[in-house]
């Protein structure tokens, strides 16, 4: 068995360079093969990075939608101001986002152009219901709209130490740009359900449960729905993962909200620690509680320290896929370093716009 590129790798300080200036809670990063970087924009748009450092933002031409002014926005996602928060692209290189404020899935143009996609979903019992903390949305092999919501809208108000496992997995099979559309949940009773990825047949759908402190996976069957679920890895990963990508040798890297921690899972398993951020001490003194995964404080959460203040997601771009730039939700640029091994391409890698 080939070794894994892993093994004994880790990250420091002063491996790190800075990119972008002056973001707002960069929590999903884009990467295209022309070294184009897109971020979720706190003030209801998309960041744009180009390769020469440059930078603009784009957000709706006529404020459409429900967006709301950006001052004064909570992070958290408490005052039902526009934040977008998951990002993936369509078929022609725009905009699908999980709008964590408004509770809404929505499309975006590079030109400025906004439309809703859904703000309600069809349960089992055939009840329509409002989406809720919409997190993070995916296209799958067939075209197929995927999206995860972290919680109820009600949940995420009234929610204690612990999150309330009414999160879950929804999925639009004909999605059409500029169209409002009729999603159907897949999968329920999910603990702060965060970021999906699909195997690369398309076959299994990864997610991150956050409130659960593990990742979850699915079978995918042709019609869209959901069976076999399981946890990935560990039962708990001590810090409650929230985006994560795989590499090419199939070890799945994660971060680690609750303690700001980049962690790798490998095929066999075992967790490998890739970089750890921030005072150390004060996330292990949070760690003693047996209770505390870091999930309590994750996603109700107080800003962190460090460089990638509540580690939210990792990247890989740069043209050989080896180049990692690291989300947060209080970072204000993006942690970036070199990978002993490439990043798994994503479907949009290939693609010509």
């Amino acid at each position: 068995m080939t070794a894994n590129p892993l093994a004994g790798f880790t990250v420091s300080t002063a491996d790190i360079t800075l990119t972008g200036t002056g973001l707002r809670r960069p929590e999903c990063v884009l990467a295209q093969p022309t070294g184009d970087l897109w971020v979720a924009d706190l003030g209801g748009g998309v960041l744009h990075i180009r390769p020469d450092g440059s930078q603009e933002t784009i957000q709706p031409l006529d404020g459409g939608g429900p967006f709301a002014p950006d001052e004064g926005a909570d992070i958290s996602g408490n005052q039902g101001f526009s934040m977008p928060n998951g990002l993936c692209f369509d078929a022609d290189g725009d905009f699908v986002i999980g709008n964590f404020g408004t509770n809404v899935v929505e499309h975006l143009t590079r030109d400025g152009h906004w439309s809703l996609i859904a703000d309600s979903a069809v349960w089992p019992d055939g009840a329509s219901r409002p989406l809720g903390k919409v997190n993070f949305p995916a296209f799958d092999t067939a075209g197929r709209l995927w999206f995860s919501v972290t919680a109820s809208a009600e949940a995420w108000r009234n929610r204690g130490q612990q999150t309330e496992s009414d999160g879950y997995i929804s999925v639009i099979d004909d999605p059409a740009p500029g169209t409002q559309s009729v999603a159907r949940i897949v999968a329920t009773d999910l603990a702060g359900t965060n970021e999906l990825r699909f195997s690369a047949d398309g076959g299994t759908l990864y997610v991150a449960e956050t409130g659960g402190d593990h990742l979850t996976r699915f079978q995918v069957e042709d019609d869209g729905t959901l069976t076999g679920r399981e946890v990935y890895g560990p039962d708990r990963l001590h810090g409650a993962p929230d985006g994560f990508a795989f590499d090419t040798h199939g070890n799945l890297w994660t971060t680690l909200i609750g303690q700001d921690r980049l962690v790798a899972i490998t095929p066999e398993g075992e967790v490998l620690t890739i970089w750890e951020d921030g005072d150390r001490a004060v996330k292990e003194a949070a760690r003693a509680n047996p209770q505390d995964s870091g999930a309590s404080t994750a996603l109700g959460a107080k800003p962190g320290d460090g460089l990638a203040p509540r580690m939210a997601s990792i990247t890989f771009g740069g043209p050989d896929l080896r180049t990692v730039y690291v989300g947060s939700l209080g970072g204000t640029s993006l942690p970036t370093f070199r990978s002993p091994v490439p990043g798994a391409p994503l479907p949009h890698w290939s693609a010509s716009f």
